[in-house]
């Protein structure tokens, strides 16, 4: 899950597991598996770089919960 922000600074949480695509409209559209899309002000390499970590702390848990 990605902490995310829509054009009116609404802030909310989305299932970065879902992303099927992200277009650059001049701001990131992101649309999910099912189809659903939400336009958002983080750039792709933001949503990119904050998938990563949260895929990240999966792992890093994961592996501290195997010692």
């Amino acid at each position: 899950m990605i902490k995310l922000t829509k054009l009116n600074n609404e802030e909310f949480v989305i299932n970065c597991s879902q992303i099927m695509t992200i277009d650059i409209i001049p701001e990131s559209k992101i649309t999910l598996m099912n189809k659903e899309h939400f336009i958002v002000k983080e750039s792709v390499d933001e949503i990119i770089r904050k998938t990563i970590e949260y895929n990240k702390s999966i792992l890093d848990f994961r592996h501290s919960n195997m010692i």
